[in-house]
């Protein structure tokens, strides 16, 4: 997966998200959701530990606010921030950059797992077609060709549906800042899991 953040990049977009308004850690993981289009939303595993280091540093504070800790800009981080404005200039289109690859290798891996899986079902109904022949079933071969090819077309038209859905649904995830950093990881992985249970015919 594409990095986003160059070393030391996040933090300091951290404190300009802060300078905006304080906010606990899943608020600040939702505005960098929704200022990337949803494409990329970093962990909690991302995002507190480098809270931690910033409030190590002064830069900004921690507050409880019932079961959350609300996080909040000092005027040290203030300084900072404003000391390396043209940096965050810097940081918005490197990530903006980033999450263009981002979001070209989640349609690439998409795409790529349903040309697989067409190509896998094309190859099953040849091998169909040649068992049949090659059986001596010489009388039903029309038959079942005629059968094989009407499944094949079936289940073209399924993954062709499946494909349409999946981009949609990716599309309203993204929009509510629910596309996380382990979507691509996910759909590999089941992707390749309905490859090999279609192919072993399952």
């Amino acid at each position: 997966m594409t990095p986003v953040f160059g070393h030391g990049h996040l933090r300091l977009y951290l404190l300009s998200l802060l300078s905006e308004r304080p906010m606990h850690g899943y608020e600040l993981m939702q505005a960098l959701g929704d200022r990337f289009g949803g494409t990329y939303i970093p962990s909690a595993g991302t995002i507190y530990p480098r809270l931690a280091k910033l409030e190590d540093e002064g830069l900004v504070t921690k507050a409880a606010d019932g079961r959350k800790t609300v996080y909040a800009i000092t005027d040290a981080g203030r300084a900072e921030l404003e000391a390396r404005a043209g940096e965050l200039d810097d940081i918005e289109n490197d990530v903006t950059d980033s999450v263009r690859r981002l979001a070209d290798e989640v349609r690439t891996s998409v795409g790529d797992a349903m040309k697989t899986l067409r190509a896998d079902l094309a190859s099953a109904a040849r091998d169909a077609r040649q068992d049949a022949r090659q059986s001596g079933r010489s009388s039903r071969v029309e038959p079942e060709s005629v059968t094989i090819t009407s499944r094949l077309r079936e289940a073209e038209a399924v993954v062709t549906e499946f494909r349409h859905q999946l981009r949609a649904d990716l599309r309203v995830m993204a929009a509510h800042g629910e596309l996380g950093e382990g979507t691509v990881t996910l759909l590999q992985t089941r992707l390749d899991e309905v490859r090999k249970a279609v192919r072993a015919g399952s």
